[in-house]
């Protein structure tokens, strides 16, 4: 079943894709510009690794791209790594570690009808 352009709930689906893009961007830039202090001062990479998939996940997602969805997966098994590298199998130290990208790999995960669409139009409007 297809969904009418000038129905209602189209819209809502796109504002809800630009909403979560911008936040990966927001997020993604504060995280990048943090991790690189932090590598300058011969810390950790995890943070300016990850900023940088997020802001360049944001971007996909603006771009209403299918890529958005595996580029994030690829950063959230990286923290997932990290977190484990961090502290092991002790499940509460990871909690505050893996909350909140599990939460976005949610939202990006909800996004995946939404950008499937938007591929099949532009597949369709290039043939």
């Amino acid at each position: 079943m297809t969904v009418p352009p000038d129905h209602p709930d189209r819209h809502k689906t796109v504002w809800g894709v630009k909403i979560l893009g911008w936040l990966c961007i927001l997020l993604g830039a504060v995280l990048l510009a943090g991790g690189v202090w932090l590598i300058v001062l011969g810390g950790s990479w995890y943070y300016g690794l990850s900023g940088l998939g997020l802001f360049l996940t944001g971007l996909l997602l603006n771009r209403y791209r299918t890529e958005a969805v595996g580029l994030y997966l690829l950063v959230w098994i990286g923290t997932v790594g990290w977190a484990w590298w961090e502290v092991g199998n002790d499940w509460w130290a990871q909690v505050p570690r893996l909350v909140a990208p599990s939460i976005i790999l949610v939202l990006v995960l909800l996004c995946t009808p939404a950008l499937s669409r938007h591929a099949s139009k532009r597949l369709a409007g290039s043939s």
